[in-house]
């Protein structure tokens, strides 16, 4: 049986409405890998940093936390190693009010299309497919959580078998990988800053806005 990893992250925020503290864009990455032998080395990285007394986290990366010169190191790494990454970038406010009538709704509208796409692609070749996701702080988002990506995945890949998994992002090196990613691409998409992403631009695969063609803006 082949079986396809895929890791996934959010960027941004349920905030519709234009203020400096709400994001743009609500964003789904996706990194798909056929084994973990990239979470492998970048824990080795992580323990060869605190040796060199760089300021990284002693329980694990997270981009948006991290200083630059251990995002360098990071980056530097993904660069070398072979994954997909596959992202659904939704314009907030163009959404319709329906499909944001509650953040959950939300959530799992955007799962739904990014799978839609890309779910097939990620499955060809493959048989069975983990996916995992950091988990959620209350009982009742990890509820809502488990339950979009199940159903998503029920509508839109057939014949195929799954597992979802929630771990905490320390507990699996694989997740700070797609965390890295995610944080990546919204910084280009809000910021025009393509920093990190030229870096893991050879990465991705399909980077879709979903609302590429809509004029309208509900706020």
């Amino acid at each position: 049986m082949s079986r396809a990893y895929i890791f996934s992250d959010e960027a941004g925020c349920f905030v519709f409405k234009r203020n400096e503290r709400a994001s743009r864009y609500f964003i789904v990455c996706t990194v798909t890998m056929t084994d973990c032998d990239l979470g492998t080395a970048l824990q080795d990285l992580r323990r060869d940093m605190i040796w060199r007394k760089m300021p990284v986290k002693h329980h694990m990366f997270h981009c948006t936390q991290d200083k630059q010169e251990v995002r360098d190191e990071v980056f530097e790494l993904l660069s070398h190693h072979e994954f997909r990454i596959d992202v659904t970038i939704l314009e907030k406010s163009k959404a319709q009010p329906q499909t944001r009538t509650t953040n959950d709704r939300f959530y799992k509208y955007a799962w739904f299309y990014h799978l839609k796409t890309i779910g097939p692609a990620l499955m060809y070749g493959h048989d069975e497919a983990m996916i995992s996701a950091a988990a959620i702080g209350t009982k009742k988002g990890q509820a809502v959580y488990t339950s979009a990506v199940n159903d998503v995945m029920q509508q839109t890949i057939r014949g195929k078998t799954w597992e979802t998994s929630f771990p905490p992002s320390q507990a699996d090196p694989c997740l700070q990988i797609a965390d890295y990613c995610a944080w990546a691409i919204q910084r280009k998409w809000e910021r025009d800053d393509t920093r990190s992403y030229d870096i893991i631009e050879n990465k991705v695969r399909r980077e879709y806005d979903l609302f590429a063609r809509g004029t309208h803006h509900y706020y």
